[in-house]
C-alpha cells in the first residue's frame, strides 16, 4: 500500500487532504475534535521528516459560497495547540493568499487553507479547480477516508497531477487495513451486528455480507420490518412496507447459505414516540396499537450475548433502539458493553457507522473495542464492496 511510511518528507511540501468537518457551537467552538485529533500522527509524520504541511478540508455544506460558521479559521487555536506549532491560515483555498504563504512555507511549518466547499467546483470534481490546489504542494497525501467515497476535486480528480508523488496517510491506511481485516481476514466465527432504522440502507450490506459472515444480528427499527415479513404483529413499530418480501429472501437466504439469523424475540414498548411515554416489555411477534418497538428486550441482549462472546470477529453498524433517550438505550448499551468484552478476550471488533460511533463514544468504550471508524458512509460503501474514488486515485498509476 502507498503510504506516508515509505517516502521521506525532506524538504518537501505535502497536501494533505484532510478530514476536518467537525462541530462546533454556537461561538464557534470543536465539540467534538475526533477528527483532527486523527490526523495528527500523519501530520507529525511529515513534520518530523523536516517537510512542511498544507491542509485542505470541507466543513459543513456552504451554499453559495464563504459563510462565517463555515470557515476553517475557528479550527487553528485548537490545531495550533494540538500539534503544538503556530499553524497558519489562508483566507481563500486557492486565491492569491494560498499561494503566497504556500510558496513561502519553511520545513516544519503548517498552512490551513479555507473552505474547499466555498467553491462549487469542489464538489464538481472541476479540473482546472484541482489543478490550482495541487500547484500548492510537491506530494499529495489523502487522509480524509471519510470523502473517498466521493470524487470530489480535492479527493479524487487532484491524484492525477500527482502521477507518482501520491499516497495514503494513517487515517486512510488505518480503515483500509481494519475494514479488510474484517471483510477478507476474518477470525471465525463471523458475526456481523446491523441495527438503524431502515433496512433500505443496509440491503446491499447485508447482500455484501451474507457469503462472509457466520452470524447475522438484526436489531434496531428495521428488525420489525423482517418481524412482519415472518408474520407478527408489530402495532405502531416503524416498518417499509416496500421491503417485506425482500426482508423474507434475507431470511431464506440467510437459512440456504448456512448464516445464523438472530432477530430479537422481545422488545421495549412505549405508547408514543417519547421518552416519557408509557413503557412495557414485550414480545416484539405480538404488539398491540398505540404500543411501538423502541428497543431490543432483555430476552434479545441474552440471545444476542452467545453468539458476540463466541465470535472471532465482530463488525457492528447500526443501534440496537433509540438510544438518544436513555429509556430506550439499554439494548445499544449492552452490545457496546459486549463488544468491549469480546474485545478483552481477543475477538477483532470493528465498530463504524455514525450512530454506532456516536454510541461507543457515549458510553465511553471506544477505546475497549479493536477499531472505530471515522468513515461513516464511505466505510458502508466500502463494505457494499463498491470502489471508492479517494482510494482508486491514489492505486492508479
Amino acid at each position: 500500500m502507498r503510504t506516508i511510511d515509505n517516502y521521506h518528507f525532506k524538504d518537501k511540501k505535502a497536501l494533505i487532504r484532510v478530514d476536518f468537518n467537525v462541530p462546533l457551537d454556537e461561538s464557534y467552538h470543536i465539540t467534538d475534535t475526533t477528527r483532527i485529533d486523527a490526523t495528527v500522527p500523519t501530520i507529525k509524520k511529515i513534520l518530523n521528516d523536516g517537510g512542511s504541511v498544507i491542509l485542505m478540508s470541507h466543513l459543513g455544506r456552504p451554499k453559495g459560497g464563504p459563510e462565517e460558521k463555515y470557515s476553517l479559521r475557528h479550527l487553528v487555536p485548537y490545531l495550533t495547540e494540538k500539534l503544538k506549532v503556530p499553524v497558519k491560515f489562508a483566507d481563500d483555498c486557492i486565491g492569491q493568499s494560498a499561494r503566497d504563504l504556500a510558496a513561502s512555507l519553511k520545513p516544519g511549518e503548517v498552512l490551513l487553507l479555507e473552505n474547499l466547499r466555498f467553491y462549487k467546483e469542489e464538489e464538481k470534481g472541476n479540473e482546472d479547480f484541482a489543478r490550482k490546489l495541487a500547484d500548492l504542494g510537491d506530494v499529495y497525501v489523502n487522509d480524509a477516508f471519510g470523502t473517498a467515497h466521493r470524487a470530489h476535486a480535492s479527493t479524487a480528480i487532484i491524484a492525477k497531477f500527482f502521477p507518482v508523488e501520491k499516497m495514503f496517510g494513517y487515517v486512510m491506511a488505518n480503515e483500509i487495513i481494519h475494514i479488510d481485516k474484517c471483510l477478507k481476514e476474518a477470525k471465525r466465527p463471523f458475526t456481523a451486528i446491523l441495527g438503524g432504522a431502515k433496512v433500505s440502507t443496509k440491503i446491499e450490506i447485508i447482500n455484501h455480507l451474507m457469503d462472509k459472515v457466520d452470524n447475522l444480528i438484526i436489531g434496531g427499527g428495521m428488525m420489525f420490518t423482517f418481524i412482519k415479513a415472518l408474520g407478527g404483529e408489530i402495532g405502531a413499530s416503524m416498518v417499509e412496507e416496500d421491503y417485506l418480501e425482500l426482508a423474507k429472501n434475507i431470511v431464506e437466504g440467510a437459512k440456504s447459505m448456512g448464516v445464523n439469523l438472530y432477530l430479537p424475540p422481545d422488545a421495549v414498548l412505549a405508547d408514543t414516540f417519547s421518552n416519557d411515554a408509557n413503557i412495557k416489555t414485550g414480545s416484539a411477534y405480538d404488539i398491540q396499537i398505540p404500543w411501538m418497538g423502541l428497543d431490543i428486550g432483555p430476552m434479545s441482549c441474552q440471545k444476542f450475548k452467545t453468539a458476540i462472546e463466541q465470535s472471532g470477529t465482530i463488525l457492528w453498524n447500526g443501534p440496537m433502539g433509540v438510544f438518544e433517550m436513555n429509556n430506550f438505550e439499554a439494548g445499544t448499551r449492552f452490545v457496546a458493553e459486549a463488544l468491549a468484552k469480546a474485545t478483552a478476550n481477543g475477538t477483532f471488533t470493528l465498530v463504524g457507522g455514525g450512530d454506532s460511533v456516536a454510541a461507543i463514544n457515549k458510553y465511553g468504550l471506544a477505546d475497549k473495542v479493536s477499531y472505530v471508524s471515522t468513515g461513516g458512509g464511505a466505510m458502508l460503501e466500502y463494505i457494499e464492496g463498491k470502489v471508492l474514488p479517494g482510494i482508486q486515485a491514489i492505486l492508479s498509476e
